[in-house]
């Protein structure tokens, strides 16, 4: 979340658009996101040349000899008369024609990009004011095109309605790594907007499987061209997302255009793992959505039927792990039924992690949990594990600010070790569920169902001590009161 100081650079930066005369808030962002994204490709072709010395590779800089002008450590400090022709008629062209492949996503999307920005004197101020967020040490560890990106949707106002929010980094590291993403996985985000769940995921592989992807020419192969999908049906967030990836170091992400839920998206028995936070705000038209996916759940909630859809896109063995709004959870129409069924009883259902509402602040406050399960097409589900999360790092409140309470490595450790949780009581924060018992409460998954308070005995004096004590204290006002008097006379 952007706050304080960052906050205070992003207005700036948003009101040199506005004052010279880029005033619709989408091509602010666009172009915005354009230059964040040329200032990393220069970042991301350094730590290149850098990990091929480290691992004694060949390396070949994307900038080449004869195109160093386009680097944004270079033309930033140009004067601005040469930084807006470099920019217009080099940095520009090169990045939308950054891959020779012009059928690849990123060709696709970066097709219909344009250069926005009026005059040279506002380029530079773009460019030092951007240069300055950055560059800034106190920023340079964290996801800084998701933060700004973040607080600039958060200026449309059409953002609370499309429902464009970002799934905290925290959130999604922590969901991936109890996914145990691997070198061999074909993962997908059917609702992936900037791309983060596939980011995350990528990062996590190079920080695990460095040496057997990076050194192995098939992985490699996989790892830049196959591994990765990615839909949705917004063009900008297409855009960014395939530039969000690509500065991340994935040459050629699948990200593509495409309802997700419509009979346009025809993709079955694909993946090995799914990873998402489907929109679940609002129902859509019942016309649209793919016949398969009405025929396990009748129904017009985008929650309900994209649990249906990842079932159909999992491979069989196939994992996923998606956040749904407590509704889903307990739900009593016959649609919430029939999805929590076709999941438990046909599938494999592992784990219900139930979050804090705060963990969306300030963008949305409703009580949301994540599900994993694994499709097998023929049950398997035997206990479910359940974890009451009740501190994530960070305070539940509008602020979000870093607290030391936080139970996601806990999370992690316990569900890597789940045999061990067969003696956890129902008063911890994770315990087992026979599946019966899930069964015989209609399928309902509330983790409050389940979960005993323990309630510890609170101990009050005898009524005539309390007595005494008001006694004493009435003499005490009263002799109060005497000495008041006392000094009025």
């Amino acid at each position: 979340m952007i706050t304080g100081e960052l906050k205070n650079k992003i207005d700036h930066l948003w009101e040199i658009f506005w004052t010279g005369g880029i005033t619709n808030p989408l091509d602010v962002i666009e172009q915005i996101t354009y230059l964040m994204f040329i200032c990393d490709l220069d970042i991301a072709d350094d730590n290149k040349r850098r990990e091929s010395q480290m691992l004694k590779i060949p390396f070949q800089s994307i900038f080449g000899d004869k195109k160093q002008d386009y680097k944004w450590s270079v033309f930033k400090h140009f004067a601005p008369e040469k930084m807006y022709k470099t920019m217009q008629e080099g940095v520009f062209p090169f990045i939308k024609n950054l891959h020779a492949d012009k059928n690849s996503t990123y060709s696709q999307y970066m097709s219909d990009a344009i250069f926005k920005i009026p005059t040279p004197q506002q380029l530079e101020k773009i460019v030092s004011a951007l240069d300055d967020i950055m560059s800034n040490p106190a920023y340079k560890d964290k996801d800084m095109r998701g933060d700004v990106y973040e607080y600039l949707l958060s200026k449309l106002a059409t953002s609370g309605t499309n429902g464009q929010f970002r799934t905290p980094r925290h959130i999604i590291r922590m969901m991936v790594e109890l996914l145990d993403i691997r070198p061999g996985d074909t993962i997908c985000d059917p609702a992936c907007g900037t791309a983060g769940f596939l980011v995350s995921a990528g990062e996590y592989l190079k920080e695990k499987y460095l040496k057997e992807i990076f050194y192995n020419k098939a992985r490699l192969e996989h790892y830049n061209n196959g591994m990765f999908h990615g839909y949705d049906m917004d063009r900008t967030m297409l855009r960014i997302g395939a530039m969000n990836m690509m500065t991340h170091g994935i040459t050629n992400p699948n990200i593509a255009y495409k309802d997700s839920l419509s009979d346009q998206n025809t993709k079955a028995n694909c993946f090995s793992k799914i990873l998402a936070n489907p929109p679940f705000k609002g129902s859509l038209d019942a016309d649209i959505v793919s016949a398969d996916l009405l025929k396990v759940t009748k129904t017009k909630k985008t929650e309900l039927l994209f649990l249906a859809l990842f079932l159909r896109m999992l491979q069989m063995g196939g994992r996923c792990a998606a956040i749904v709004p407590d509704g889903v959870l307990f739900g009593a129409s016959k649609a919430h039924k029939s999805i929590r069924k076709e999941i438990i009883s046909r599938n494999r259902l592992e784990a219900v992690i139930s979050m804090p509402s705060g963990v969306f602040k300030p963008y949305a406050g409703v009580s949301t949990a994540v599900l994993i399960f694994t499709k097998t097409g023929h049950g398997g589900t035997d206990k479910v594990w359940f974890y009451d999360m009740q501190a994530d790092g960070f305070s539940l409140d509008d602020k979000r600010t870093p607290v030391e309470e936080n139970d996601i490595p806990d999370i992690i450790a316990r569900f890597k070790n789940v045999a061990q949780e067969e003696t956890r009581k129902r008063t911890d924060k994770s315990f087992l569920v026979p599946v019966q018992e899930i069964i015989d409460n209609d399928y309902d998954l509330s983790i409050n169902k389940y979960k005993q308070i323990e309630y510890v005995p609170e101990e009050y004096p005898a009524p005539t001590a309390i007595l005494a004590d008001i006694k004493a204290m009435e003499k005490d006002i009263a002799q109060g009161i005497k000495e008041l008097e006392g000094l009025l006379k």
